[in-house]
């Protein structure tokens, strides 16, 4: 099943580049390479026993997330699943804070009480670590978008294809069909649901042009391993969500270079099968593109990726040095304060 990545993008790929602009490519570029860099060593600080519970990495997926967020603006709302490093850090929160909560310390994300799979901002809704389980609350972000008749902004929830075979799958997407609620759920197929392939598990070929007509949708494939084809996807499918505020279900084919969570040596896959999947390195196809077009040129990039790697190992020196919480306000942030004057 889709073993080869379907493209959505037919068009001039340097004329997407320009219309990107030099600036915005860097910038991408270096969200991208932070991503990477922060998922290696918070992954050698795992192995070093400095981070404990669970811990899944988003290694060879960034050009999904990356692309979507340039094509479509912060200014919506984001759901994802446990895996939820990357958007947390393209949505705003900072690699002290991430590193910080990863550590369980009190200057993290949500005051090390979270962990790895519970990071929020401002319009971040959560990582979430039950399978599914993100996406009824991404339906009712999508709801309250369109309650409160606004027009500019739409609900995103990402969901790996593990998550297709849940009911609250089902139900979401037919309550959003039926009220005409502006989400988009992106399905991250990086073709395998813990250590289960993906043919294992579900009879579609391709997941979303082939059950999103059941809920009256339109359905979309793009490649994962290609920013471009992942950045013109989303910001065709964004216009048309907030042209007709009717939900779309999109699938991007990607490959995850690491096991399901850290502690997944990944025995199902054949060495030869990995490092076939890593000569699709999102970044790298990114850089040669830069390169080629001369965006870019490898030093810059080299400098680029220095300055990420060297950002991460200062956020590792600020969460060891960070205090534990107080075991005192352990249940404190439980619920929310009372807005004033709401019951007067």
């Amino acid at each position: 099943m889709n073993n080869c990545s379907p493209t959505f993008f037919k068009g001039d790929r340097k004329q997407v580049l320009q219309e990107i602009g030099q600036d915005r490519l860097k910038n991408v570029l270096r969200r991208m390479l932070l991503i990477r860099n922060f998922e290696a060593r918070a992954e050698a600080a795992y192995q070093q026993g400095k981070i404990g519970g669970f811990f899944h990495s988003y290694i060879g997926q960034e050009a999904i997330q990356t692309a979507s967020i340039e094509a479509m603006g912060v200014k919506n709302w984001w759901i994802t699943s446990y895996r939820c490093h990357a958007l947390a850090l393209l949505l705003g929160a900072t690699p002290n804070e991430i590193m910080a909560e990863l550590y369980g310390r009190a200057t993290g994300n949500a005051k090390g009480r979270g962990g790895s799979m519970h990071l929020y901002t401002e319009r971040l809704l959560g990582g979430f670590g039950i399978v599914g389980g993100q996406i009824p609350i991404a339906t009712g972000a999508a709801f309250t978008i369109k309650y409160t008749n606004n027009k500019d902004e739409v609900a995103i929830c990402y969901l790996g294809d593990g998550a297709v075979a849940q009911g609250a799958f089902h139900e979401s997407l037919n309550l959003a069909s039926l009220w005409g609620l502006p989400c988009i759920y992106v399905i991250e197929n990086n073709k395998w649901g813990m250590g289960t392939a993906v043919t294992r598990a579900l009879t579609n070929k391709l997941i979303a042009e082939e059950r999103a007509p059941g809920y009256n949708m339109k359905g979309y494939t793009f490649d994962g391993m290609d920013f471009i084809d992942c950045y013109e996807g989303f910001k065709h499918v964004h216009q048309s969500v907030l042209a007709d505020s009717k939900p779309v279900l999109v699938e991007v084919i990607a490959d995850r270079f690491k096991g399901h969570s850290i502690s997944d040596p990944g025995l199902y896959r054949t060495k030869e099968q990995l490092k076939s999947s890593m000569t699709r390195d999102p970044i790298l196809l990114l850089q040669k593109e830069l390169i080629d077009h001369h965006f870019m040129d490898e030093a810059e990039i080299k400098q680029i990726d220095k300055e990420c790697r060297e950002q991460v190992i200062e956020a590792m020196k600020f969460a060891d040095e960070s205090p534990w919480p107080d075991p005192n306000t352990l249940g404190e942030d439980v619920f929310a304060p009372e807005p004033e004057g709401i019951f007067e």
